[in-house]
C-alpha cells in the first residue's frame, strides 16, 4: 500500500477517529486505527465496540491495501510532522513507513483483517437536522447527564420523536433538561437513549454550520450519525427511560421574568464565597418587583437585589448555584421566565414556545 496526503488533511482525519479509540481494552487491535485503501477512497476507522467512527480522508492512492496502526503512536507522529506532503508506505510484513520532507518513521502495524468492522445497520428510519441545530441541542442538554454509571440510563440522553417533533432529554436526579425541535420531514415515532459519550464526541466533530446537514438513522440496537464524509455509529442504552411527562407541571404559584445576564452575574458573584468542597445554596427571596439573592458561607456573606417582574405569591427558595448557572448559560434569550410552585417543589425555567424546559430541584434552607 502507498498513500499520499497533505499533513493537515491527515491530522484532521486522525483526530476525528481518535475519539473512538478506547483508553483501556483487553483487545490490542482496538487500540489501532484501521487505514483502508482497498476501494476507490481512503477510509480511517476506529471502534471501541460501543462507539465506532469512520471517515473518508482526502488523499491519493498509489497502491491499494490496508493496515491497522497503533492509534497513539500514529497520531503523535502525524501531529508533529511538518505541514507538507506525507507518504504512508507498507510492506507485506505490515511495516509502515511514514515520510514527510526529511523525516521518516518506521512503525509496526497489525493485520487489518483482525480489526473489528463496524456493524451494518438498517438505514430506513432517518431524520435530518442542520449540524448547527444538533450541536446546539447537545450543548443545551449534555451538562445534566449523570457523571457516573450508578444508573446507566442517566448517562445517556433520550431522543424521542413524536408527531414530527424531536425531544431530547437529560437528567441526573437533581435536574432535567429538555430541548424540542420541529422536524422538517416525517419520521415514525421513536424513543431511544443515546450515550452521553457519543453525543459529546459528535459535538466536537460537527462543523456547526446551519447549511450543513447531519442524517440520523435509528436501528434496533444502534444509532448512526452521518455528516461530512464521516459516520459515527453507537450502541444505544437499553432500558425504559424515565416518564418525564409526569415530572413536568404547568401549575405554578409564582412566575418571575428577569434579565438573564443580570441573574447570571449575581449568582456568579455569590459563588465567589463558595469553596469547591462546600455545597452551600444560594437563596432567592422573591418579593414584589425584586429578587433578593443571598448566600452565607464560612468565607463571608453576600446580598444583592435583582430587578424582576413577579406574578403571584412571594417565595423564599434555595438552589445549588451551579445547577442554576448551567441552565442559564445555555439559554440564548435575553430574558428568562422562572416558575415556582412552593419552596420544596422544582423550579421550571422555560420559554413560551416550548423550545426548552429546565427543571431544577430546590435544596433545604435553614
Amino acid at each position: 500500500m502507498k498513500l499520499l496526503f497533505q499533513q493537515s488533511d491527515l491530522a484532521e482525519s486522525v483526530n476525528i477517529v481518535l475519539k473512538a479509540v478506547p483508553s483501556k481494552t483487553t483487545m490490542p487491535i482496538l487500540e489501532c486505527i484501521l487505514i483502508d485503501a482497498t476501494a476507490g477512497d481512503i477510509r480511517f476507522t476506529a471502534n471501541d465496540m460501543e462507539l465506532g467512527i469512520e471517515t473518508v480522508v482526502k488523499g491519493t492512492i498509489e497502491e491499494r491495501g490496508k493496515i491497522a496502526l497503533d492509534a497513539k503512536i500514529f497520531s503523535d507522529i502525524v501531529r508533529k510532522l511538518p505541514s507538507s506532503m506525507v507518504t504512508i508506505d507498507t510492506d507485506e510484513k505490515n511495516m509502515a513507513s511514514i515520510t514527510c520532507e526529511r523525516a521518516k518513521f518506521d512503525i509496526p502495524g497489525k493485520d487489518a483483517e483482525e480489526f473489528a468492522a463496524l456493524p451494518m445497520i438498517d438505514r430506513n428510519d432517518c431524520i435530518a437536522l442542520s449540524q448547527f441545530s444538533l450541536r446546539e441541542i447537545i450543548r443545551q442538554t449534555i451538562f445534566s447527564i449523570a457523571p457516573n454509571e450508578n444508573n446507566k440510563l442517566m448517562t445517556g440522553e433520550l431522543f424521542e420523536i413524536r408527531s414530527g417533533v424531536l425531544k431530547v432529554v437529560s437528567l441526573d436526579g437533581h435536574r432535567i433538561s429538555i430541548r424540542s425541535l420541529e422536524l422538517k420531514e416525517f419520521c415514525p415515532d421513536k424513543k431511544v437513549v443515546v450515550p452521553g459519550k457519543t453525543l459529546n464526541e459528535i459535538s466536537k466533530i460537527l462543523s456547526g454550520e446551519m447549511d450543513d446537514e447531519v442524517q440520523i438513522y435509528f436501528d434496533y440496537n444502534y444509532v448512526l450519525f452521518e455528516f461530512d464524509n464521516t459516520i459515527v455509529l453507537s450502541r444505544l442504552i437499553d432500558g425504559e427511560y424515565f416518564r418525564i411527562d409526569q415530572m413536568i407541571s404547568s401549575d405554578y404559584e409564582t412566575k418571575v421574568v428577569l434579565n438573564r445576564q443580570a441573574f447570571i452575574g449575581s449568582i456568579d458573584r455569590a459563588t465567589l464565597l463558595v469553596r469547591e468542597s462546600d455545597k452551600m445554596p444560594v437563596v432567592l427571596d422573591i418579593r414584589d418587583d425584586f429578587m433578593d439573592l443571598q448566600i452565607n458561607t464560612v468565607l463571608g456573606s453576600m446580598d444583592e437585589e435583582v430587578a424582576v417582574e413577579k406574578t403571584g405569591k412571594d417565595i423564599v427558595i434555595g438552589f445549588n448555584p451551579k445547577f442554576l448557572l448551567d441552565a442559564l448559560r445555555v439559554i440564548d434569550d435575553e430574558e428568562v421566565t422562572l416558575y415556582f410552585i412552593n419552596a420544596k417543589a422544582p423550579c421550571f425555567i422555560k420559554d413560551d414556545a416550548g423550545n426548552y424546559i429546565y427543571l431544577i430541584l430546590p435544596v433545604n434552607i435553614r
